[in-house]
């Protein structure tokens, strides 16, 4: 991934913390570079839900109820993570 014009314009005010972690971060995989942005923005949300679990159950039964009376279509799981890889790329 290059840098576009916008990017070298922030360096000079990265920490050199920031931008040691900047390149070690472009060595990640893509699964890693997903489980470090989750791990970061969740660190960013201090009001974060502290119901979150019991709202991702409920938006489950929610989308299995929707699926049982036709309204969603499934796809399998495997179709899905190689859609979901190919945009991580």
């Amino acid at each position: 991934m290059a840098l576009t014009g916008r990017d070298w314009a922030i360096i000079p005010l990265m920490s050199a913390l920031l931008e040691e972690l900047t390149k070690k971060s472009r060595l990640l995989t893509a699964q890693e570079k997903a489980t470090l942005a989750r791990i970061l923005i969740e660190g960013l949300d201090a009001s974060a839900d502290r119901n979150v679990e019991q709202l991702w159950v409920a938006e489950s039964q929610r989308r299995y109820q929707a699926y049982i009376r036709g309204e969603i279509e499934a796809y399998p799981g495997d179709e899905v993570m190689t859609r979901v890889r190919k945009r991580l790329e």
